[in-house]
């Protein structure tokens, strides 16, 4: 009777850090594309596609966490992480079906894919090698992160702007010519967000878990860098860069695009985008052709539109002219972030709904088709 106490006493000994630390918290997340030639393009097509047709619309997506399990919740899909039986269950809404992967699986799948890479850039150096013009390129870096002392009120929270660009530079030696390509990060931070500290410790408890070979991606990836002139000293650089950034982002406005000699593509709260005009009707496109309405929409993003751009409206905020003659924007992202609550966490959420089908992982049956 004392030895079964005693490993009755043991259990409950063990059992209780985690029952005492064992921590519920949720946050929502809205994601929508707001503005770029890709959401242009999209409009424009999106009278034949009802996929292509939603591509602007905001994606709202709830976040649940409970203990050593984490639901990202949207009306489509479903995804559930579970460290403790190391599973990413990814439910699809509409389909009524889910998979199971486990970490060894998504590890074995992602090495996989890394040595197909290796492959891959092992293949292409002999062509790059017989290629002079590829010989003459030399690749430039730029990272910087700024404070501009801006303040404004995110989701009920007191926020200061904080923007990251990056801008990498292709410049033909003999040439001289150059494309650049930029991302601008625009950052809305507060110092921080009670209880939000529990999901950064769950994705370091699940980078740890997946360590081995997203180090394997990182690796490679420096080596690449490696390679080019410069780089070294603008991974440095970066890592500097990016210890100014503290504090929790509410919001954030992401930019990608092309920029003219190397400058960063300007953030949204310093260049806001036009109104993005409705999407043309099936009259309109059968009336001037997909091509041609495809093109014109582009507005020459790339130097593949051959329509020649018009003068800005006179009204027309003078650094957002600047900006439109200096740079293409691809795309532009929002994402905001709110209720954020320490509230009881429902355990159904990391459950499947009844009656779903279980199918192959998504990643799985890709490398099947290999």
């Amino acid at each position: 009777m004392y030895s079964l106490r005693k490993r009755v006493l043991l259990s409950f000994v063990f059992v209780l850090p985690t029952v005492l630390y064992a921590s519920d918290y949720t946050y929502q997340q809205t994601t929508q594309m707001t503005g770029g030639s890709l959401l242009k393009m999209m409009k424009t097509v999106g009278v034949f596609s009802s996929q292509a047709r939603h591509m602007g619309d905001p994606i709202v997506s709830t976040i649940y966490l409970k203990g050593n399990r984490m639901a990202d919740v949207s009306p489509q899909q479903i995804q559930i992480i579970d460290l403790d039986n190391e599973t990413i269950t990814q439910v699809d809404v509409e389909k009524k079906t889910y998979s199971v992967m486990t970490f060894a699986q998504m590890k074995q799948a992602m090495e996989n894919a890394r040595e197909q890479m290796k492959k891959e850039m092992a293949k292409q150096q002999p062509q790059q090698a017989q290629n002079p013009d590829a010989q003459n390129v030399q690749m430039s870096f730029d990272v910087k992160v700024r404070k501009t002392g801006a303040t404004k009120d995110v989701s009920g929270l007191n926020s200061s702007e904080a923007i990251l660009t990056m801008t990498m530079t292709a410049t033909n030696t003999q040439t001289q010519q150059a494309g650049n390509l930029a991302m601008t990060n625009d950052m809305w931070m507060v110092p921080s967000v009670p209880g939000y500290e529990q999901v950064r410790e769950f994705y370091q408890k699940f980078a740890a878990k997946m360590g081995d070979v997203t180090a394997g991606y990182g690796r490679d990836f420096s080596r690449m860098l490696a390679q080019q002139p410069g780089a070294n000293q603008a991974m440095g650089d970066m890592v500097k860069e990016m210890q100014k950034l503290d504090g929790v982002p509410v919001m954030q406005v992401m930019r990608m695009g092309t920029t003219v000699n190397g400058q960063p593509l300007p953030a949204a709260s310093e260049a806001p985008l036009p109104a993005e005009p409705a999407g043309p009707t099936k009259g309109e496109i059968a009336k001037a052709g997909m091509s041609s309405m495809i093109s014109s929409r582009l507005g020459g993003f790339g130097g593949f539109g051959k329509k020649k751009q018009t003068a800005p409206p006179p009204d027309q905020d003078a650094a957002q002219a600047g900006a439109q003659a200096t740079s293409a924007i691809l795309m532009e992202m929002q994402t905001t972030t709110s209720n954020f609550s320490s509230g009881p966490v429902d355990p159904s959420h990391f459950e499947v709904p009844a009656g779903f089908k279980q199918v192959q992982a998504p990643i799985e049956k890709a490398e099947s088709r290999q």
